[in-house]
């Protein structure tokens, strides 16, 4: 496929406003792909340019991006940067410059899917103090043979915002109708592979395999997700139920075979450079076993469990680890076990999980407790709140693992206001002494891919809080225009407010009461930003007299 005709599938779907018929027009193309095209344009098409999984990253900022196109067109970087400022789109900017751009001496050479995929991953490769020199090389070469209309669209898959709205679930039902599969089997391998380009080619060379596909150690999968909910409710649907601490932590994912292990964070980023003592800690601990488990690192001082915050500074650090692990302690609190021994146990159910997980390990483990009454539960709630965690998880006890769904299999208790995890897309310049800052952030809930405005938040953060925020987002500037500017969504906001509340100033319908800014959520990818659906559902339960809906973890 060459990549222009990429290009212009993705103008279609832009156009297109139903999903069914996005889903079918997807459907069409998978068919009569190369088995080494489906799996790139399967990626491509989300937005993505390799597997969630997959350590390699493309590395590509908007200055860079500017940087490649000035060249390519003949102009300055600042000339660039209007343009984008004019649309807000640097995808659109870049097909105008592209259209307009002076007579030059290169040769314009056709480009196919593959050919692009490639080069990406010479950028991804990069490294060293040279590595930004040639990202920019081969982002010159790309943007020198495109198109107007492929550069649109090769603007915005190197900063991954493809906006089209082809999102996991349309791809996934793509898929299934493409090779006449039942969706759920497409899902399944999904959670299990967690790449659904390769799904997509399984689906053509082997469906019947698709039922059996398992997981891999050292290829992490999405965690399992809770809502919010209640203990009652939860007692009520399901009788006897597994209840333990929430705990203000960050959640990992060990993995280990033969003797090697490494360990995730909740966006899938290897950490085990930065998390070398709760490595070992569960080396020790898993003995000759290979496993793969899920669980949270958690902050302790004196024995008492201390806030998030303390916990991500660990995550983040890849320098002086030593130091920072004398300042801050971790230890690992294991809650569930997805892998033993060469067999998946994700089926699974959670009762078995547990005893196969004990049997394993000793130490280290999530205390456990079997409630059948409320009464009871609520005792291990309150015992939980008294010891400094958030609250309980409350599960049923014959649910199987379902990375990256976000079910009431398990939900979360805990006191406090509602929030909301949404992604940053834009900000706006503060205002007296804040005025080298940004002072307020445009917040968005994603649906299918694309990324939905529901209000502002400016309360809530201090000026120091502000001056870190700024350090984290200036470089994700896309557009500017006025006071506004309009960033490359990387960051997601927890936020919370009083009331949900429909409006047409926003492209999501909706907007929130009274938001406050609560915390930078640097555990989750924007991926994870609540959905359009869930932020309906909030509203109608809140309309009916049942709080404000539910919650993702």
């Amino acid at each position: 496929m060459q990549f222009l005709e990429f290009a212009q599938i993705c103008e279609r779907l832009e156009g297109t406003p139903g999903r069914l018929d996005m889903i079918e027009q997807v459907g069409a193309v998978l068919p009569r792909l190369g088995d080494d095209e489906l799996l790139v344009f399967v990626r491509f098409i989300m937005g993505r340019v390799f597997p969630d999984w997959s350590p390699q990253k493309l590395g590509v900022g908007p200055n860079l991006l500017y940087d490649a196109v000035a060249y390519v067109v003949g102009t300055k970087r600042d000339a660039v940067r209007e343009a984008i400022n004019a649309t807000g789109d640097a995808g659109l900017a870049v097909e105008r410059l592209l259209a307009n751009k002076e007579q030059t001496s290169f040769f314009i050479q056709e480009m196919d899917l593959l050919d692009v995929y490639q080069d990406f991953e010479r950028m991804a490769a990069a490294e060293g103090q040279r590595s930004q020199r040639e990202k920019l090389r081969v982002a010159q070469k790309l943007f020198g043979n495109a198109r107007p209309l492929e550069g649109r669209y090769l603007a915005r898959l190197m900063l991954e915002e493809l906006r089209i709205g082809m999102g996991e679930g349309n791809v996934r039902d793509a898929v299934a109708r493409a090779f006449d599969i039942d969706v759920r089997l497409v899902e399944h391998a999904h959670q299990a592979m967690n790449d659904l380009g390769e799904v997509a080619l399984l689906a053509r060379q082997n469906p019947a395999a698709l039922s059996s596909v398992t997981i891999e150690p050292f290829r992490p999968v999405k965690m399992m997700l809770a809502q919010a909910g209640t203990i009652a409710g939860q007692i009520e649907d399901h009788g006897e139920v597994a209840v333990e601490y929430k705990y203000d932590g960050s959640r990992f994912q060990f993995h280990k075979k033969d003797g090697v292990c490494r360990i995730y964070s909740r966006k899938l980023e290897e950490v085990t450079g930065s998390l070398p003592d709760i490595v070992r800690q569960l080396e020790e601990a898993t003995a000759d076993h290979d496993v793969i488990l899920d669980g949270e690192a958690v902050a302790v001082r004196d024995g008492r469990p201390m806030p998030f915050q303390y916990v991500i500074r660990r995550f983040r650090r890849k320098h002086q680890v030593d130091s920072m692990m004398e300042k801050i302690e971790l230890v690992p609190r294991v809650f569930d076990i997805l892998y033993l021994d060469g067999e998946t146990l994700m089926d699974r159910p959670l009762a078995e999980r547990r005893r196969l997980l004990e049997d394993v390990l000793k130490v280290h483990i999530a205390p456990q407790f079997r409630a059948g009454d409320v009464v009871g539960a609520e005792a291990i709630y309150t015992e939980a709140l008294n010891r400094g965690h958030e609250g309980v998880m409350v599960k049923v006890l014959d649910s199987p693992y379902t990375p990256g769904v976000r079910g009431r299999l398990w939900v979360k208790v805990k006191p406090g206001v509602e929030t909301l995890d949404l992604a940053v897309v834009g900000a706006e310049w503060g205002e007296g002494r804040r005025a080298k800052m940004f002072g307020s952030f445009l917040l968005a809930v994603q649906d299918q891919g694309r990324l939905l405005t529901v209000g502002k938040v400016a309360t809530g953060i201090t000026d120091e809080v502000l001056a870190d925020l700024y350090a984290l987002l200036k470089d994700n500037v896309i557009a500017r225009s006025g006071k506004e500017v309009t960033l490359e969504p990387q960051v997601v906001f927890e936020v919370g407010y009083s009331e949900i509340q429909t409006s047409p100033n926003y492209e999501s319908g909706y907007a929130l009461r009274f938001p406050r800014f609560v915390q930078v959520r640097e555990d989750k990818s924007v991926d994870e930003a609540e959905t359009l659906d869930a932020l309906v559902e909030r509203y109608r339960l809140q309309k009916n007299g049942q709080g404000s809906g539910t919650l993702p973890d």
